[in-house]
């Protein structure tokens, strides 16, 4: 490897960091020495994701957790008693947001719903003037996105994306080093997502209709989505439903994010076109088991390669996420691969770093990683404090989202080739295609065209 290159750019990864965790210094003196220093956090949906950020958020100095929400009594009691072990004070339990949202002493509410909540919590939290974390993929639809960012600008709230990677310091050292032009000139990239994954890895077993469990909520857990009888499958499975979820595309996102990062946030695409389907399980299951993207951009071209039938494969273990080891990367099933005309890239997410290699399998440069919650949530925190924007702010989280929907209204109009509008963003060779890109919202759970 060559060592210049190597220290020049672990170094201005370290720089990165340093700037990051300058920015969390600013959060202010110890837990409770400032009242008027105190952000008050609510948080929607305290399932795995939920409780983790959450928990996270908690340990953050000057940080306190008012309300838990969530549809389901039994969960939502659980998160109460687990975050007044953590920190002492029980949050107050509540069913339904808009009772949060009410609330003036709260600042940020973290939405950790199944997605298709994801655009309604967060416009109804900045129309009641809340702040916004808002996990991956932050919508379910395109023109949702759009009506996210109109509503952060009018209302002027800080909107973070659950988009982590947005703050890792190893995405901007790659981003720098690709703009260098050490790389050469990138005309291909490759996204990964072939695992052995929830959606397409297992065979879909039909379970009966049933009434919902004791102390759920179905009505307000179906939300904006068409109501539907309760189904155990759709509640524990709802990644597995158009009607909830983009599918293993919704966790692919950050590896579409993160690769847009390092090549400088690319806008639309001018095209997608789409092969896939469900292969492995005649299940009747909604989601492709196979399903390759290519996204056309100017003089580059992406794709992504989404596989739930890859049990060979895997994600970047804890000790390659937080700690010191590399993944090996022919069998990394999320990793990204961009290539130059000099030289090529390795890249993973959530801390796995990057790697660039020559000719004669000669290693040239690299940085390593770490996961990077430890960054973003802080970042988060200090921007409801400074009102700077944050690292993943809603903008270019939005065009990010639109790959993954982009790609599956590809595969759902049939395996099509599909002309984008980056002006409208509306297909324009497609009138079928377009219709996948708003919901027909239920009452009262409408997102309105005027925010």
């Amino acid at each position: 490897m060559n060592e210049i290159t190597r220290r020049h750019f672990v170094k201005k990864s370290c720089e990165g960091a340093a700037v990051i965790a300058a920015g969390a210094t600013l959060l202010g003196p110890a837990r409770g020495a400032s009242a008027n220093n105190r952000v008050l956090l609510a948080l929607m949906g305290a399932g795995g994701r939920g409780m983790d950020l959450i928990k996270k958020f908690a340990e953050i100095p000057d940080v306190a957790v008012k309300y838990v929400c969530d549809v389901d009594e039994t969960r939502g009691k659980s998160a109460v008693a687990t975050l007044e072990k953590l920190t002492g004070a029980a949050p107050k339990l509540v069913g339904d947001l808009r009772r949060v949202l009410d609330d003036k002493e709260v600042h940020g509410v973290v939405v950790a719903t199944p997605e298709h909540w994801h655009a309604l919590a967060t416009v109804w939290a900045c129309q009641a003037g809340k702040d916004v974390y808002v996990e991956k993929n932050i919508s379910l639809y395109i023109w949702e996105g759009r009506k996210m960012m109109e509503a952060a600008k009018k209302y002027g709230r800080i909107v973070q994306c659950g988009f982590q990677n947005r703050s890792a310091p190893y995405g901007f050292s790659a981003r720098d080093y690709i703009k260098k032009g050490e790389l050469g000139k990138v005309q291909y990239v490759k996204v990964f997502e072939m695992l052995a994954g929830v959606v397409g890895g297992y065979p879909l077993r039909p379970a009966p209709d049933s009434e919902p469990p004791a102390g759920l909520n179905w009505d307000r857990w179906i939300g904006p989505a068409s109501i539907r009888p309760y189904n155990r499958n759709v509640h524990r499975g709802w990644y597995g439903c158009w009607d909830f979820s983009g599918g293993n595309a919704s966790d692919a996102v950050h590896q579409l994010d993160l690769a847009r990062l390092v090549l400088g946030d690319p806008p639309h695409p001018k095209s997608v076109s789409c092969d896939g389907g469900r292969f492995q399980f005649d299940d009747g299951g909604e989601m492709p088991d196979v399903q390759i993207v290519t996204f056309a951009f100017d003089k580059m071209v992406m794709t992504f390669h989404n596989t739930g039938s890859s049990p060979y494969n895997s994600k970047s273990p804890p000790e390659v996420r937080i700690g010191d080891k590399w993944p090996y990367w022919p069998q990394n099933g999320d990793r990204i691969e961009i290539y130059g005309s000099k030289r090529m890239m390795y890249l993973g997410r959530h801390g796995a770093g990057w790697q660039v290699f020559e000719g004669g399998n000669k290693l040239v440069a690299q940085d390593k990683g770490y996961h990077p919650d430890k960054w973003h949530l802080p970042n988060f925190i200090d921007c409801i404090r400074t009102r700077r924007q944050p690292n993943g702010e809603i903008e270019q989280g939005h065009f990010s989202a639109c790959l993954e929907h982009l790609g599956n209204i590809a595969y759902r109009v049939g395996n099509k080739k599909l002309l984008f509008d980056a002006g409208t963003e509306r297909f324009t060779n497609c009138d079928e295609a377009n219709k996948y890109l708003r919901p027909t919202y239920r009452n009262p759970y409408v997102l309105t065209d005027a925010v």
